[in-house]
């Protein structure tokens, strides 16, 4: 045999030796209170969504909306989820035609009389996403947190007079004028959310990605108003404050700014006037971009302001071979990026339902169709509306991995663990409850040994585990499985190729 040969063969079986012993090797996991989270004084506020623009779209229908609340707000029935971001829509003007979403052409407040030209209120305008609001509401219960936020002023007070965006979409498009009027808008409809309607809402956020240029006049949906950082968001705040309190609605907090990625966000906190940076109680930021997460949770931590990591989805995949758990995986995976790099106190996904399939439409438009779950997709889920039924995927069991067991008033604790290892974990400690809970990613077509020690703490009780895998169809779903074994401080498990596994801990 020719030496070549012989070292080719050596090396192939000296690769394999080391991938059988990697495969094998347990991934070692500390928990610490000394990596507890401790923004909000380290008090866990909940997972959430956005109800715009899927309530929008099934509101009309009771059955829809009963299933909605029970699939995806129902902490026994389904995610569990308590955070609801309710959209106050701005309308568009009644003569435009180019909204051909068929859930996002969201209803305003307040429309123009066409025989006397005056502003008047339509309380009943928006009455499907209310439909959904207080079913989702009565399902979270006592956890329930309502945030109202907008995507724009009502189309009479842009500069373009479209609720889609400026025809110079990187230019401001609420009229110089206007600042105050919309101020004044957002806060009649939170004093009537509050005090007519009886909802609590806690708090509101006037803009959503405003210093970005993706929002043109006459777009295909209603998504965001372009506000210049610095002078025109300062204004925007410091009027929205003040309407507020006119009101008598102080106890309703004021967030900004809802930005795109963190370092816009940084840039637009940094540069707001000392009036504005006062009148708001905490920081929203999205993380479609993470340029500069770390340094946005530290900005949080110097400013001692709470913080949220307000709204992301995306289309994305992870896993190995993964199949229809590789949407799942990359949304475990974000999930626990983003709180380890961020530290914030919610997490909030946009939309759980991002797509429809009906037969008549809506509004003469076309629904885009089932989701195509064999690869990345928006959302969780899909409403058939001729059906009356909602759709569930993988993706929307791996997110109920976190919402149903990690519950608000948890204090939430990082896992570092090394990344070639394919695991990743995220631990919280309810005290109330006294457990620890564990969420473990394995995103690689192996199984994983794992050795889990809590330090200054010891087990005390039957350890539970709830794992997601596989497809829709035949895979697992929160299903209850052997735990592994339990001693002292320590635990030990294999964690399932591909899979989302909760651990259920009681400690003392």
């Amino acid at each position: 045999m020719k030496r070549t040969t012989i070292l080719f063969l050596l090396g192939m079986f000296m690769t394999a030796s080391m991938t059988a012993q990697n495969s094998a090797s347990s991934v070692e996991v500390t928990i610490s209170m000394d990596n507890a989270i401790q923004t909000n004084g380290g008090s866990w506020e909940g997972w959430g969504t956005s109800l715009c623009w899927w309530a929008n779209r099934i509101g009309y229908n009771p059955v829809l909306t009963k299933k909605s609340a029970s699939l995806f707000f129902d902490k026994s029935k389904g995610l569990g989820l308590n955070i609801m971001r309710y959209n106050v829509g701005g309308g568009d003007d009644p003569t435009h035609d180019h909204i051909t979403r068929t859930d996002s052409d969201v209803p305003g407040w307040m429309y123009i009389d066409p025989e006397t030209g005056q502003r008047k209120w339509d309380y009943t305008a928006d009455q499907r996403q209310l439909n959904v609001l207080r079913a989702a509401s009565k399902a979270a219960g006592q956890d329930a947190y309502i945030e109202i936020f907008s995507n724009s002023p009502p189309y009479f007070m842009t500069v373009s007079g479209c609720s889609t965006g400026n025809f110079k979409s990187d230019e401001d498009n609420i009229k110089a004028d206007e600042y105050g009027n919309f101020a004044e808008y957002m806060a009649h409809v939170a004093n009537y959310m509050t005090k007519n309607l009886k909802f609590n809402v806690k708090s509101v956020s006037p803009m959503n990605e405003p210093n970005t240029n993706y929002w043109p006049a006459m777009n295909y949906k209603q998504e965001g108003c372009h506000i210049d950082a610095g002078h025109s968001q300062s204004v925007l705040l410091e009027e929205t404050r003040k309407a507020f309190d006119r009101y008598g609605l102080q106890n309703i907090l004021l967030t900004a700014s809802d930005e795109t990625n963190p370092g816009k966000q940084i840039e637009e906190i940094q540069t707001l006037s000392p009036l504005a940076r006062k009148s708001i109680e905490r920081i929203s930021v999205h993380t479609y971009g993470t340029n500069s997460i770390r340094e946005m949770g530290q900005l949080a931590k110097d400013e001692k302001i709470n913080l949220w990591m307000s709204e992301v989805d995306g289309n994305g995949t992870a896993g190995q071979n993964a199949g229809e758990m590789a949407a799942g995986l990359w949304l475990a995976d974000k999930i626990i990026t983003d709180i380890q790099a961020l530290e914030p106190s919610a997490w909030v996904l946009w939309q759980v339902i991002d797509t429809h399939v009906s037969t008549e439409g809506y509004k003469g438009r076309v629904d885009k169709g089932p989701l195509n779950i064999a690869g990345g997709y928006w959302g969780t889920a899909w409403a058939d509306h001729d059906q009356n039924q909602i759709v569930l995927t993988q993706k929307y069991y791996a997110f109920g991995q976190f919402s149903r067991y990690i519950r608000p008033g948890s204090t939430l604790i990082n896992c570092p663990t090394d990344r070639r290892s394919g695991v990743r974990c995220l631990a919280a400690l309810d005290s109330k409850r006294k457990h620890i809970t564990v969420v473990c990613v394995n995103l690689t077509a192996q199984e994983k040994p794992m050795n889990l020690s809590l330090e200054g703490m010891r087990l005390n009780g039957k350890v539970r585990c709830y794992r997601t895998s596989g497809d829709t169809a035949t895979g697992e779903h929160w299903t209850e499985s052997t735990a592994g074994k339990a001693s002292g401080n320590s635990f030990s498990a294999t964690l399932t190729p591909n899979s989302v596994t909760t651990y259920v801990i009681p400690c003392k």
